[in-house]
């Protein structure tokens, strides 16, 4: 289901948005991120995501985003649920001053071996790349919120 620009404004102002992020593994345990090209975060680094929308099975919902953002998932392919985290933005998709978007996220951790990914640019990204943990972590313009996914405490972190 598709919403109208308008409806989805209001969805951003007056609601919560639920929405997976995908913490994509190689074989040198390095993470998979985007640079993002639309608010929020925008120019900022990130893992994979997207919205889960009404009426969209959970494996449809992480399907739909690989395809999207990464490549082809494989039919058989198996995750480790990381946790459910706040994600709280200051700013919105339209650019609108006068609020912020607000998602519930679950973190999900998929193996380079169960998806096939060609690094394409997206919508969303305007490049990508693998890092190191420790890399990822070092480095200053990675989104606090995926920075989260590899600490022991994660103030947004609800499970």
């Amino acid at each position: 289901m598709h919403l109208s620009d308008e409806d989805f404004l209001n969805l951003i102002k007056n609601g919560i948005l639920p929405a997976i992020d995908l913490i994509v593994r190689n074989e040198r345990n390095e993470v998979l991120i985007g640079k993002r090209k639309n608010e929020p975060a925008r120019g900022f680094w990130f893992v994979p995501g997207g919205r889960i929308r009404k009426n969209e099975s959970f494996s449809d919902a992480i399907h739909r985003i690989c395809k999207a953002e990464i490549g082809k998932l494989n039919p058989d392919f198996a995750y480790k649920f990381l946790g459910i985290f706040n994600h709280i933005y200051k700013d919105n998709f339209f650019e609108d001053p006068g609020f912020g978007t607000h998602y519930m996220t679950l973190g999900i951790e998929l193996n380079l071996d169960d998806i096939k990914t060609d690094n394409h640019t997206d919508h969303q990204h305007d490049e990508t790349r693998f890092l190191s943990i420790a890399e990822l972590l070092e480095t200053e313009n990675v989104h606090e919120n995926t920075k989260y996914y590899f600490t022991e405490v994660a103030p947004n972190r609800f499970v």
